[in-house]
């Protein structure tokens, strides 16, 4: 300003005396304080826009993508705030979406029968599915506990499983006396994670899938040998008739009674296969709600049997038919078992597995002879029966049943006596 004055007064001396040097330096002190305002004004937004656009990245830092910043100013303030707010829009969807597979992982995860635990480098449990819970600690959360304290109490056999470097199948004696052992399958996996070794354990129960695969063998075989046996039978008893017809006036005893005799057994035989095929082509349950009470009332119009204590409130959800069938076989067991008919009885009440599963359990009790620990081990095979005149087929039919409808069948000798036929049934609805 003085360099402008200076030069003005030496190239214009007369205009400057006119004028006079006060006024014109009043003139430009104003019009510096007017250019000082007006850009002070023109930063003004953006400097806002800078403030709001930092506020909004230090969020992100923290992880937060609920900020919005105001979209203000000229053209390339307003495209850089629009282009934020749309980048903090897909952040926060992803983030959601990341959310929720989180939840529907975590869910499916505690929904899962198989065991999971997942432990640090200092084999502590970080991670635990409700099915480690019921089976280490009663439900109770063992998050933070160390293995070892964890495998204190706990079955030697799987506890020595657990301990192996390696995987595979191995058996746990059943808790129940007489019961069938159990078989389990073991994986482990070790993986870094946030730099830090990751250990995770899975334990499957393999009992009931490898019954259904010994059963899936027998059904094929049975069906196999129901078809052969049906086309050498069918001829046999075609001819049968043919022969009758043709010695009909021959009015022969002996030949009369080698045919009845061929007849009776192609009929023996062709039950036999019946039941058999029956076995092999077990519907799927159809499942309803059944009254206990009615079913006990239509158990008793064929046999004779005890109840003992109250029978549950709420309904069954079963197929009755299938049911009901099982339960006669059990009961024609127990009054083929040489028990009194005061010591046969029936009990049903509600029980919840050690996994937390709710269901009813079932007992048909006898005062027979029992079971020998051998014919235990086999009574529910198919094929295998210690009556002259059995098929081997009832016990395996029950246990297809009760195992169709997601359930378990067992037989125990009693202290007192006899047999304990339970059957467990989930109580919940599909």
């Amino acid at each position: 300003m003085v360099i402008f004055i200076l030069l003005l007064s030496h190239f214009a001396p007369t205009l400057v005396s006119e004028i006079g040097l006060g006024l014109i330096l009043t003139s430009l002190l104003v019009g510096l304080m007017f250019a000082w305002l007006l850009s002070r004004w023109m930063t003004r937004s953006l400097a806002s826009s800078l403030s709001a656009l930092e506020v909004g990245l230090l969020n992100f830092k923290d992880n937060d993508f609920s900020v919005h910043i105001p979209v203000q100013g000229d053209s390339q303030l307003r495209a850089l705030a629009t282009l934020f707010n749309e980048s903090a829009a897909v952040l926060r969807q992803q983030r959601q979406y990341i959310y929720q597979r989180e939840l529907l992982l975590d869910k499916v995860i505690q929904s899962s029968p198989n065991v999971m635990l997942l432990l640090d480098d200092r084999q502590r449990v970080i991670y635990a599915n409700d099915a480690a819970r019921h089976l280490f600690n009663q439900g109770v959360r063992i998050e933070g506990v160390s293995l070892t304290e964890l495998l204190e109490g706990m079955n030697q056999e799987l506890a020595n499983a657990i301990n192996s470097p390696k995987g595979g199948l191995f058996s746990l004696a059943s808790e129940e006396e007489e019961g069938e052992d159990e078989t389990w399958h073991l994986s482990r996996g070790r993986f870094l994670l946030n730099g830090q070794y990751h250990h995770l354990i899975l334990l499957k129960q393999m009992t009931r899938e490898l019954n259904r695969q010994e059963v899936a063998v027998w059904k094929k075989v049975i069906r196999i040998i129901s078809h052969e046996l049906n086309n050498s039978v069918a001829p046999i008893a075609s001819m049968v008739r043919s022969g009758r017809k043709i010695t009909e006036p021959l009015d022969n005893a002996k030949l009369k009674l080698i045919f009845d005799t061929i007849e009776d057994r192609t009929s023996h035989l062709s039950q036999f296969i019946f039941n058999y095929a029956r076995f092999a082509k077990l519907p799927l349950p159809k499942k309803s709600r059944v009254d206990w009470q009615k079913l006990m009332a239509q158990l008793a119009q064929h046999f004779q049997f005890s109840l003992v204590g109250e029978l549950p409130n709420a309904p069954g959800f079963i197929d009755l038919i299938q049911l009901e069938q099982v339960l006669l076989n059990l009961l024609k067991n127990a009054h083929e078992s040489g028990s009194t008919v005061e010591d046969i009885s029936v009990r049903i009440a509600q029980q919840t597995l050690t996994d937390g599963m709710e269901g009813v359990c079932i007992e048909v009790a006898d005062g027979g002879s029992g079971m020998s620990p051998e014919v235990l081990a086999q009574a529910l095979l198919p094929f295998y029966s210690t009556k002259q005149s059995g098929t081997g087929l009832g016990l395996p039919l029950c246990r297809e049943i009760i195992e169709a409808h997601d359930g378990r069948i067992s037989l125990h000798n009693r202290q007192q006596g006899g047999l304990l036929m339970r059957i467990w049934l989930p109580s919940q609805e599909d």
